[in-house]
């Protein structure tokens, strides 16, 4: 599973047509993390710049891939919609956009950089790479976790 950097407008374009779009797709996964940590001496360390990286597992219900993974770096924002209760979680499109430097994902394809409503997941990074994960399809967790379900 080699990691593929989406640099400029012909990389997204190729990313949602490989991934339909996210038709008919699911985020099974997603794990965040900063460079910040307390060390056993509890003193601290602290990340500079934009250190929150991303890590985000999708699956769809088509082939070739099946699933993908998109690691986001230097984050600038994320906004997390659960879907609500009684509500099924499929993606029926998404849009990846590259405006100003950063790169914009969001789960509905009518959204814009401009559009901060509460109702759409959305992230924005400086960085963006993405891997087919065809192998990770199924209901096993692949982010590691110590709470036993």
């Amino acid at each position: 599973m080699e990691w593929v950097e989406i640099k400029g407008n012909d990389d997204i374009k190729g990313l949602l047509e490989l991934f339909g779009y996210f038709h008919d797709s699911c985020l099974k996964e997603l794990m965040m993390w900063t460079d910040s940590y307390v060390d056993h001496n509890r003193s601290m360390s602290v990340g500079l710049g934009l250190d929150t990286k991303m890590q985000m597992l999708f699956h769809r219900q088509f082939n070739n891939p099946s699933a993908i993974e998109i690691l986001f770096e230097q984050v600038t924002h994320f906004q997390l919609k659960p879907s609500p209760e009684n509500y099924d979680s499929i993606i029926y499109d998404a849009t990846l956009i590259l405006k100003d430097g950063t790169l914009y994902w969001a789960d509905t394809s009518d959204w814009t950089p401009n559009d901060y409503n509460g109702e759409v997941t959305w992230i924005s990074a400086k960085k963006v790479k993405w891997r087919d994960a065809s192998d990770w399809i199924g209901k096993v967790r692949r982010y590691k976790s110590v709470i036993k379900e």
